[in-house]
């Protein structure tokens, strides 16, 4: 609003038969002037978390806003502040009078930003920083001084610095805290561990001690190791090697086939291992194969994980010869999938893929930009 009145102020200037309509858009033109002024506060104590309702700085600032108002309006009835003739503006002796109130309020903005500062992310403490002391010294120039178009176009460029910076730090706690949600979803998916998996391999375990004591020991490391790989994934808030993730893998696959040594067939061939992935990616992907392909048939599941290196990415594929996964007419809501295609979304910009395999079956495709 305050670009378009001066527009308007702009056009009118140089026409002596607007005289009247020049006095009334000088009214506008200061009162929104004035308005650019008075936000920076509660946008302040909105940063800080400080209650807008009770505090002192906001309702002084508001006070000597409602001063300036009541000095604004007043002029019109006087020429003590300042007049216009043939069109022109002029100053009055009382016009820093009337501008007195608005360089008050740009120090107090100043001084409550720095006393708040600790309070404040480094950006937004620089954003308000930036708009605020250039602003203030010009409002006090003002005050003695015609600097009008300065004043005018040094709040436009502060204003849009401080708006560009404070707008990358809010995209930057959105993603934080998308992050935030991804590893509370992946801490929840280790939370919610299959019980009846926990308790078929402790039983498994409980008769393979009479059957097969060696067996029985290598299963109670593997499922150790799958715990305990499980369990890390919870403290992880980074990346890690695909190294520790396929890890993770072999252990858990080792439980599995020790209950379905007849029924499940697993194959790896992982030249390429020298990336990093979110931790809990290629598990959930290979358990999900596992989990659908051994529900839904009686016949044995063979799974294939695959690495390899383009001259752009890293590409992790999981094949299964299961019943299939079709897209369109699958409804069921593959949590442990989406939540692994938004974790690879926001910690390494990768995307993950799920198509029907060649021959049957499901083709689960990871890929990763190489930084």
């Amino acid at each position: 609003m305050y670009a378009v009145v001066l527009s308007i102020d702009m056009i009118i200037y140089t026409n002596p038969d607007m005289a009247a309509a020049q006095k009334t858009i000088i009214i506008f033109e200061y009162l929104f002037f004035s308005v650019l002024m008075t936000m920076p506060m509660p946008f302040l104590l909105h940063c800080c978390g400080e209650s807008q309702k009770s505090s002192v700085p906001l309702r002084t600032v508001m006070a000597l806003w409602g001063i300036f108002c009541i000095v604004l309006f007043s002029s019109q009835f006087t020429d003590a502040f300042y007049y216009t003739a043939d069109n022109q503006y002029f100053r009055a002796p009382l016009f820093p009078l009337m501008i007195a109130p608005l360089a008050v309020i740009m120090l107090l903005n100043t001084a409550c930003l720095i006393k708040r500062r600790k309070k404040l992310s480094k950006k937004i403490f620089t954003a308000l920083l930036v708009y605020l002391l250039p602003t203030t010294i010009l409002v006090i120039s003002y005050m003695f001084a015609a600097v009008d178009t300065l004043v005018s176009f040094w709040m436009a460029l502060c204003g849009m610095t401080m708006f560009c910076l404070i707008l990358t730090d809010n995209v930057e706690k959105y993603m934080k805290q998308q992050r935030e949600i991804a590893t509370q979803r992946a801490d929840i998916m280790v939370l919610q561990m299959r019980p009846h998996f926990i308790c078929n391999t402790m039983m498994g375990i409980y008769y393979l001690c009479d059957q097969d004591t060696k067996k029985a020991k290598q299963v109670t490391l593997d499922f150790t190791t799958y715990l305990r790989k499980n369990f890390a994934a919870i403290a992880s808030e980074d990346t890690i090697p695909f190294s520790a993730e396929l890890e993770h893998t072999r252990a858990y696959l080792a439980v599995e086939q020790a209950q379905f040594e007849d029924s499940l067939f697993v194959s790896f061939d992982t030249p390429h291992t020298m990336f990093r992935v979110p931790p809990l990616t290629l598990q959930p992907i290979v358990e999900n194969a596992v989990k659908h392909g051994m529900k839904s048939s009686g016949e044995p599941v063979h799974i294939s994980v695959i690495t390899r290196n383009t001259d752009t990415a890293s590409e992790i594929i999981v094949e299964d010869d299961g019943p299939g996964f079709n897209p369109v007419n699958d409804n069921k809501p593959h949590i442990a999938l989406n939540n692994i295609r938004e974790r690879l979304e926001l910690m390494c910009r990768g995307k993950l893929e799920i198509s029907q395999r060649e021959g049957g079956g499901t083709l689960v495709k990871v890929t990763i930009p190489t930084v």
